[in-house]
């Protein structure tokens, strides 16, 4: 993916513009997704957010996406605050972008980009990288309407029945198109080889404890308190990209296998939705999912919300039982921390924390051994010669409490969770 920017140099000067349009179905609380945005922008390495605004449309301009009054207005605003890059939360379409770049002479990004260029510098498994690569294909495709600037010297005549401009428009979809046709090749080898260790870790008779939450819950810094790892744990969006599992022993119960996942964000551009539910591929495997809350956060509610849509939309909430934690409890004011201890205390579905100071970590581990503890029935199975992988498996889940050969096969006693014996009903 190319950057819109130049990484080398020292500091690149962004704005943030949060367009509030009052149209809009999925209008967000403008204020807040104006800190997101600008928080999104602290999260690219060389970059510097020197201000931010909520600008106010009655609805979106088809060619410029502002009025006109108001595009001057900026260009001033810039144009005195020494800007290089200006960062717009939301669509902003190729012709909007072109326009709006020789009115303010400046570049601009919009929040596709901007998560693209985010996503693209943390990547660092195999996967991640090549499903980045594909998403800004797919975002550069739709924007090849920009190559029209440099190349309307070029064209001939009136340009009605074709001309270089769009040869050369398809050729540079032709390349494109032929980039992803090799990147998901290259993909379905990955994916393979995942499915091939996956299928290796479910052999392993640990239960696996899955992490979620909305960027910049402090996954990652539960995660590293209960596991001793050392996984990057910033106070920034997207500071974990690529699924981590780490073994933890439980001081009251099993060993389990934690997994730290990439943390969800709202209005997710399209192009990066199959890089995003790759890496939660893991969690569709888990034996609990811990759904990370930054309670302190004035917007937690709604962060909650859009992860638990995904979840649902994953089929996740039916795979397996989940606890929500509600982290950051140590950054509550004083008035707000005993009305959510008491509320948590309460509800036997919550647990409230703070991973940063270790507060409430002991009884995370007892809620976990209790909520990984499911009941177990007794069940005779019958099984024929033919059946030997599926005897193996329940040999592999050490629920095999007797075994016998008869005539027609092999009589086994078994000794399961439901979800095993939904598993094993799957084989």
């Amino acid at each position: 993916m190319s950057t819109p920017f130049s990484t080398d140099a020292p500091v690149t000067r962004a704005w943030v513009i949060h367009p509030d349009i009052r149209n809009d179905r999925q209008r967000r609380q403008a204020l807040a997704a104006l800190d997101e945005a600008a928080a999104l922008g602290d999260a690219l390495p060389g970059l510097e957010v020197v201000g931010k605004e909520v600008v106010a449309l009655p609805k979106a301009r088809a060619g410029l996406l502002f009025g006109s009054g108001k595009i001057e207005e900026l260009a001033k605003r810039f144009e005195e605050a020494e800007v290089d890059l200006v960062l717009i939360d939301g669509p902003v379409t190729p012709v909007q972008q072109r326009n709006l770049e020789k009115a303010w002479k400046v570049k601009i990004l919009d929040r596709t980009g901007l998560i693209l260029e985010i996503f693209s510098d943390r990547a660092r498994t195999r996967e991640g990288v090549l499903q980045v690569e594909m998403a800004a294909l797919s975002y550069q495709r739709t924007r090849l309407v920009r190559a029209w600037t440099h190349l309307e010297r070029q064209r001939g005549g009136l340009g009605f029945v074709g001309g270089p401009g769009e040869t050369q428009i398809e050729a540079d979809r032709r390349a494109i198109d032929d980039a992803m046709v090799r990147l998901r090749r290259q993909l379905d080898k990955v994916v393979k080889t995942r499915a091939l260790h996956r299928d290796a870790r479910k052999k392993v008779p640990f239960p696996i404890v899955a992490l979620v939450g909305y960027t910049n819950a402090g996954k990652s810094t539960l995660f590293n308190r209960m596991t001793g790892a050392e996984v990057m744990a910033e106070d920034m969006l997207f500071a974990t990209l690529d699924p981590t599992m780490r073994a933890v022993e439980l001081p009251s119960g099993p060993r389990v296998i934690l997994s730290d996942t990439v943390g969800f964000i709202s209005d997710l551009p399209t192009e990066l939705v199959a890089a995003f539910r790759a890496t939660l591929e893991e969690v569709l495997d888990a034996d609990l999912v811990v759904h990370v809350r930054d309670i302190a956060h004035p917007q937690s509610e709604e962060q909650a919300a859009d992860v638990r849509h995904i979840l649902a939309d994953m089929g996740i909430d039916d795979q397996a039982p989940l606890l929500e934690v509600w982290n950051k409890i140590d950054a509550l004011p004083a008035e707000a921390r005993d009305p959510v201890l008491a509320t948590a205390e309460r509800d036997p579905g919550v647990l409230a924390l703070s991973a940063l100071t270790g507060e409430g970590i002991e009884a995370l581990y007892g809620r976990i051994a209790d909520m990984l503890a499911a009941p177990r029935t007794r069940e005779t199975l019958t099984l024929g010669f033919s059946e030997g992988r599926r005897r193996a498996w329940l040999f592999e889940q050490g629920v095999v409490e007797e075994d016998r050969q008869v005539e027609d096969g092999y009589e086994m006693r078994v000794y399961w969770t439901e979800r095993q014996k939904q598993q094993f009903s799957a084989l």
